[in-house]
C-alpha cells in the first residue's frame, strides 16, 4: 500500500468509526439513520424503545402533566421527555427530547402531598428534575432482597404512609424467578413442569425515623404473590378513606387488593383482576408497569402504564364501583407527533412494492407478534412513511402468539410471537404472500387471493415440504409437527427466493439444526412442494456463533446457529448482491449487520466468506434484522436495520 492509499484508508476509516448526534441526542455512526416519518401532522403511538418506565410528572412547571419515560434499552436507551402541550388529559405529545444520557435501573415515582418524589433500591434521588441518579439519599441497603430471593429481575421501591402515622414506609415489589428457572422446561405434552414467577409485595417501616424490614405484605391471611413483576401501588381506588393495593404483573393483567381495614390498620381481601364490562382488563403486551395518580384531575385514581414495547397506556377510573371493586376503562395508548417510524419492539422488516404503486414499502413482524404494513407515500429518496397498519388474514387482525405452551422459555412469553418474514409470489400468481416465522418456529404463510394494488390476505397456511421420513423438528421441541410441514428453529427469518433461478420460488433459511439450508421448490402436478433442505452454503473461514465470534476454525456446512432452546435461531437474515459483483451475498444480524459475501460456486456448494460487522456501532440488544432496500434507485441495494427499539436505522451503501 503507497502512502497516498494508506492515508486515505486512515481518513476512512476515522469516519466510518466516528460518532455523530442526531436532534434527539441519540449517537450514531455517519453510516447509520434513524429512519424518520417526513411526515408533519402525522400523530402516533407515544414511545420509547423496549422496556417503558413511566414517570408522570409536571416535568416543565406549567401545570399540566408530562412524561418522562426511562428506557434501559439498546440503542434507544436515557431518560426522554414528552410534553404535554395542550394541557388535555389526553394530549398528543410531542417528540421525545433525551433529557439524561443514563436511565435509572427499576426506578418508581410516588406522590408525597401530591409532588413526585423518585426511588431507586435502597435510595431515593433528590433533585431528580436537575441531576436525575447524580445526587442521592441513602434509606436502606439496596441489596437487602438479593439474600432473601434468587433471580431478581424486579426490585421496586416506592413510598408510602402504611398505617397513617405521618412518616414515610417504603414498599418494595420483589420478582423471584427461582421456581420458574426460565428455559426448557415442558414435559412431552406441553406442561411446564418448573414454577411460576412469583411477585411479592414487601414493608420497610419507618420506625422513628429509622428503617426496619418487616415481611411480605399479606391478603386473605397469604403474602400477595402475583405473576411477578408486581410494581405495587397503594392508593384510595375506591374512594372509601384507605389505601388498596393494585398490582401489575409480568403478563399483562392488573391485580386490585381491597383494603377491608383501616387506614391505620390495613387488612387486605384475596387479590382480583381489574375488570369492567368488556371483561378483564388487559394491556397488549407484557411486562406492565403502573403508577397510580389522578392523571385526569377528576378526584379518582387512575393508572399510568407502561407496556414492554415502549408504549405508555392510561387506564383511567370511571369513579364508579363494581362489587365493590373500581371500575377502570380499558387500557388507552398515548398518542405523539410522528418523528421516527416505529414498530413496537424487535421490529423485523422487509421491503417490498406491497401495494404495487411502483415505490418500496414495508411489511414487518415484531415481539408482540403481529404484521404490519407501512406505506412509503412518495417514492423519494428518503421517504415519507405512513403510521404503520396493522395487516388482517379473514378479517381478523394477524396476531401470532406463544400462548402457555410455545415458547421454549415458558408460559410467561404467553403474549409474545416474535414474527419474522419475507414477502414474495409464493404461489406464482402474480400477487405477493407473505412466509412467516414466529416463536414456534412454524414456517407458515399467508396467501394473498386479492387484486394487484389490493392485497387481501387469507388464512394462515403451512408450508409444505415432501419429507422422506418423519418431519424433523428441532430435537428440544416437545410438540410433533404435522406431516409434511416445516418445524425449525425459532426467530429465524425464511427467505423466499427463486435460488435455482427456475421460475419457482424457493426457500432458504435455518433447518431444524442451525445450518443455513435449501429447500428447493418443485411441482406435483398442480402442487407446489419444496424438496427436503440441502446444506449447499460452506464457510470459507470457520464457524461463528449468533454474536459472530468466531468458535471453529473449520471448514463446512454454514451454521448459523449452533446454541440449544432459548438460544437456538434468533438468526435474521438478508439476501441480495450487496457488493455489486454479481452474485447474492447475505447480511446476517450483529451489532448492527454482519456480511457473508459470496466468494464463488462449483460442485453444488455456494462458498460464503465472512467478513464481519459493517461497523463498530452497536445497535443490537437481543438482536437486529437486516432488508435490502433501493430508494434511490441507483442500483446498488443500500440496508435497513429493525432494531430492538422497534426503529429503524438507515445505511447508505455508498
Amino acid at each position: 500500500m503507497n502512502s497516498t492509499k494508506a492515508l486515505l484508508f486512515i481518513v476512512l476509516s476515522t469516519l466510518l468509526s466516528c460518532k455523530t448526534k442526531n436532534e434527539s441526542n441519540v449517537e450514531f455512526s455517519p453510516k447509520f439513520e434513524r429512519l424518520a416519518y417526513n411526515n408533519p401532522g402525522l400523530t402516533v403511538d407515544l414511545g420509547v424503545g423496549l422496556w417503558a418506565s413511566p414517570l408522570p410528572m409536571d416535568y416543565d412547571n406549567d401545570g399540566d402533566y408530562d412524561l418522562l419515560v426511562s428506557c434501559s434499552d439498546v440503542p434507544f436507551h436515557g431518560i426522554f421527555f414528552f410534553e404535554n402541550t395542550s394541557g388535555d388529559s389526553f394530549p398528543v405529545f410531542a417528540p421525545a427530547v433525551k433529557v439524561s444520557d443514563d436511565p435509572v435501573k427499576h426506578i418508581q415515582v410516588s406522590y408525597v402531598n401530591g409532588e413526585p418524589r423518585f426511588l431507586r433500591p435502597g435510595e431515593e434521588l433528590k433533585d431528580f428534575k436537575n441531576t436525575f441518579a447524580d445526587t442521592s439519599e441513602v434509606l436502606y441497603p439496596g441489596d437487602a432482597f438479593e439474600k432473601l430471593h434468587n433471580k431478581i429481575r424486579f426490585n421496586q421501591w416506592k413510598y408510602v404512609d402504611y398505617e397513617n402515622d405521618g412518616d414515610l414506609d417504603i414498599i418494595v415489589g420483589i420478582q423471584d424467578g427461582e421456581d420458574y428457572g426460565w428455559d426448557n422446561a415442558f414435559d412431552d405434552h406441553g406442561i411446564w413442569t418448573n414454577g411460576p414467577l412469583h411477585g411479592y409485595v414487601y414493608l420497610i417501616e419507618n420506625v422513628n425515623g429509622t428503617y426496619a424490614l418487616k415481611d411480605k405484605i399479606t391478603a386473605d391471611g397469604e403474602p400477595i404473590d402475583v405473576y411477578g413483576a408486581p410494581t405495587p401501588n397503594f392508593d384510595d381506588y375506591d374512594n372509601d378513606g384507605d389505601l388498596d393495593i393494585i398490582c401489575g404483573e409480568f403478563m399483562d393483567k392488573f391485580t386490585w387488593f381491597e383494603n377491608i381495614g383501616t387506614r391505620e390498620k390495613p387488612k387486605y381481601a384475596k387479590g382480583k383482576y381489574l375488570e369492567n364490562e368488556t371483561g378483564i382488563i388487559a394491556m397488549d403486551l407484557e411486562m406492565i408497569l403502573p403508577v397510580s395518580l389522578d392523571w385526569d384531575k377528576d378526584g379518582d385514581i387512575d393508572l399510568v402504564v407502561g407496556d414492554e414495547d415502549g408504549r405508555v397506556a392510561f387506564v383511567e377510573n370511571t369513579g364508579k364501583t363494581k362489587n365493590g371493586m373500581p371500575v377502570f376503562n380499558d387500557p388507552k395508548y398515548f398518542q405523539q407527533k410522528a418523528e421516527h417510524v416505529k414498530f413496537g419492539a424487535l421490529v423485523t422488516p422487509f421491503s417490498t412494492d406491497w401495494d404495487d404503486d411502483g415505490d418500496e414499502d414495508l411489511i414487518c413482524g415484531n415481539s408482540a407478534g403481529y404484521i404490519a404494513f407501512i406505506e412509503n407515500l412518495d417514492g423519494k429518496d428518503t421517504p415519507k412513511w405512513n403510521a404503520p397498519k396493522l395487516l388482517s388474514a379473514e378479517n381478523e387482525t394477524i396476531r401470532i402468539q406463544a400462548g402457555e405452551s410455545g415458547s421454549i422459555q415458558g408460559p410467561c412469553e404467553a403474549k409474545w410471537g416474535y414474527t419474522t418474514l419475507s414477502v414474495e409470489d409464493w404461489n406464482n400468481d402474480g400477487l405477493k404472500d407473505i412466509i412467516v416465522n414466529s416463536i414456534w418456529g412454524k414456517i407458515v404463510w399467508y396467501e394473498n387471493i386479492g387484486t394487484k394494488g389490493n392485497p387481501k390476505l387469507s388464512a394462515e397456511k403451512p408450508i409444505h415440504v415432501q419429507w422422506e421420513n418423519e418431519t424433523p423438528k428441532p430435537e428440544w421441541y416437545w410438540w410433533d409437527p404435522e406431516p409434511n410441514t416445516l418445524a425449525t428453529q425459532w426467530r429465524t427469518t425464511p427467505n423466499a427466493t427463486d435460488w435455482n433461478k427456475d421460475g419457482l420460488m424457493d426457500l432458504v433459511m435455518l433447518d431444524q439444526e442451525g445450518y443455513l439450508s435449501y429447500y428447493e421448490r418443485f411441482k406435483d402436478g398442480a402442487e407446489l412442494i419444496l424438496k427436503p433442505g440441502q446444506r449447499i452454503f460452506h464457510s470459507a473461514n470457520g464457524t461463528f456463533d449468533r454474536k459472530n465470534k468466531l468458535i471453529d476454525i473449520s471448514n463446512g456446512p454454514l451454521r448459523l446457529s449452533e446454541k440449544k432452546y432459548g438460544s437456538s435461531g434468533r438468526r435474521k437474515l438478508a439476501f441480495g448482491d450487496w457488493d455489486a459483483d454479481g452474485d447474492i451475498d447475505i447480511l446476517v444480524n450483529g451489532i448492527n449487520a454482519a456480511l457473508w459475501e459470496n466468494i464463488g460456486q462449483a460442485d453444488g456448494k455456494v462458498e460464503f466468506k465472512f467478513n464481519g460487522n459493517l461497523s463498530d456501532l452497536k445497535l443490537a440488544g437481543h438482536t437486529t434484522s437486516p432488508t435490502l432496500v433501493n430508494w434511490d434507485n441507483k442500483g446498488n441495494p443500500d440496508l435497513l436495520l429493525g432494531a430492538e427499539d422497534g426503529y429503524f436505522y438507515y445505511w447508505k451503501n455508498d
